[in-house]
C-alpha cells in the first residue's frame, strides 16, 4: 500500500530555507545542515555522527561507515556508503561546505556548543526553525501542510521528489540507492505516487 501522508518540499522551498539560514547567528552551519540533508538524504541521527574527515571535498564525496547508519549493528547491517555530492550540479553542496568548514576545526562535522557534536534532535530543531522562518508549507499527496510540519525527515522525502520529478532519468532504484532503503519495496511504497504516468 502506497504511503500518501508523506510531507515533501520542492527545490524552491529548500532554497528559501537555505536563504533563511543566513538571517540567523549560525548561518553557514544551518545552510550546511539543510544542504547535506537535502543532497544526501541522510537521516538526522546519521548526519549527527558524520565527522569532517568523512568528507573529501576535492573529490566531492562523503563516505559514511556502517556504524553510523540506521539499524547498525544487526544481521543485516548496511555496507559503508559513498555519496557523490551534488550529483545534479544545482545544489552547491561543496561550495556551501567549504564556506562552513573554514570556520571551525572540530572532529564532528556539526559540533554543538554544549558537547562535541550536535544531536539528531538539534539538527531537527535547526530544520524546523528554518522552515518556520522561511514560511514554507510542505506538500502532501492530498494538499499542503504547515511550516511546523517540516522536519529533517521531510528533507529526506524531498530528495526522492527531487530525483523523480526535478531531475532527469532517475528511477525508483536510483532513489532506493540514494536513501539506502533495505528493499525496493520500501521505496515503492513510499514514493511510487511521486512518479507521473
Amino acid at each position: 500500500m502506497t504511503e500518501t501522508n508523506i510531507h515533501y518540499l520542492k527545490p524552491a522551498q529548500v532554497e528559501a530555507m537555505r536563504d533563511a539560514a543566513h538571517e540567523g547567528t549560525f548561518g553557514t552551519r544551518d545552510d550546511a545542515i539543510v544542504t547535506m540533508l537535502y543532497d544526501t538524504g541522510l537521516r538526522r541521527g546519521e548526519l549527527a555522527q558524520v565527522n569532517r574527515d568523512m568528507l573529501d571535498l576535492d573529490e566531492g564525496e562523503l563516505r559514511i561507515p556502517a556504524r553510523i547508519q540506521k539499524d547498525y549493528p544487526n544481521d543485516n547491517s548496511p555496507d559503508p556508503a559513498t555519496f557523490r555530492l551534488d550529483r545534479s550540479g544545482d545544489l552547491r553542496t561543496v561550495r556551501t561546505l567549504r564556506a562552513y568548514l573554514d570556520s571551525d576545526s572540530d572532529d564532528a562535522l556539526f559540533p554543538s556548543r554544549k558537547s562535541d557534536r550536535m544531536t539528531g534532535k538539534g539538527i531537527n530543531d535547526v530544520v524546523k526553525r528554518l522552515a518556520e522562518r522561511a514560511d514554507v508549507r510542505p506538500y502532501r499527496f492530498d494538499g499542503r501542510g504547515q511550516a511546523d510540519d517540516v522536519t529533517a525527515h521531510t528533507l529526506r522525502h524531498s530528495v526522492a521528489w527531487r530525483m523523480l520529478r526535478a531531475e532527469d532519468e532517475n528511477t525508483l532504484y536510483d532513489v532506493r540507492n540514494r536513501l539506502r532503503h533495505a528493499t525496493i519495496l520500501t521505496t515503492e511504497r513510499r514514493y511510487d505516487h511521486f512518479q507521473t504516468i
